[in-house]
C-alpha cells in the first residue's frame, strides 16, 4: 500500500474548552495542532485539515481545508468522510485521520494502523484505554458506504468499522493520545511537554 493521505479532524465544537478552536491554542513554542503536523506529517504522502466554518482562521498551517458534507456537526466519521471525498479527487486509495487535540500522537501510527488494516486497509488505533475512534486508517472505496450510513442516522465510529471488520492497532502508550479537551488538559500537556 503507497503512502495515504492524512487528514487532521479538527470539526468538532469544543465545548469543553469554551469553544473556538482549541488546536490553535499555544502549547510551548507551537500550538496542539504544529505538535499533531510535525508528528503526523512525515508518516503521509499529503495532509489536509478538517474543519468547519471560515477556513481562514487556518491559513497559516498552509493546508488544504475540507468542510464536512453532511450539515449539522455529525460528529469524526463525517470528517472521514470529508476526508475520503477529498482523497478521492486526489486519486488516493486510503486517509489516516489524527484528532487536532493529540500533540502526542504516535510517530509510527500510520504504519501500525496499515499492518493492522489488512486487505481491506481499514483499521483503528486503539491504547490500554481502549479504542481510539478518530485515528484509523481508512479506504477511499468505502465512502460511499459511509455516506449511506451517515444520511441513515449512524454516529458511532465502532458500529461502522465493526461491521467492515476492521483492524486493531495496539499503541502501548496511553499518554500518546491524550487530548486537550478542557484548561486542566491543556496544563497537563504543558507539563507532558
Amino acid at each position: 500500500m503507497n503512502a495515504p493521505l492524512g487528514v487532521i479532524l479538527a470539526g468538532g465544537l469544543a465545548t469543553r474548552m469554551g469553544g473556538g478552536d482549541k488546536g490553535l491554542l499555544t502549547l510551548g513554542d507551537s500550538t496542539i495542532i504544529g505538535h499533531v503536523i510535525d508528528r503526523f506529517a512525515p508518516q503521509v504522502a499529503g495532509l489536509a485539515l478538517n474543519a468547519n466554518g471560515d477556513p481562514a482562521r487556518f491559513a497559516d498551517l498552509d493546508l488544504p481545508v475540507i468542510a464536512d458534507t453532511l450539515a449539522g456537526f455529525a460528529g469524526p466519521l463525517a470528517g472521514v468522510l470529508a476526508g475520503l471525498d477529498w482523497a478521492a479527487t486526489q486519486g488516493a486509495s486510503h486517509i489516516v485521520t489524527a484528532a487536532a487535540d493529540t500533540p502526542f500522537l504516535p510517530c509510527d501510527l500510520v504504519p501500525q494502523l496499515q499492518l493492522a488494516g489488512g486487505n481491506l486497509g481499514l483499521a483503528l488505533a486503539a491504547s490500554p484505554d481502549g479504542r481510539q475512534p478518530t485515528f484509523g486508517l481508512w479506504p477511499v472505496a468505502l465512502r460511499e458506504d459511509l455516506r449511506t450510513a451517515l444520511q441513515d442516522g449512524l454516529r458511532k465510529v465502532v458500529l461502522w468499522t465493526d461491521k467492515h471488520g476492521a483492524g486493531t492497532a495496539l499503541f502501548p502508550d496511553d499518554a500518546a493520545f491524550f487530548n486537550v479537551n478542557t484548561p486542566d488538559d491543556l496544563a497537563r500537556a504543558k507539563a507532558m511537554l
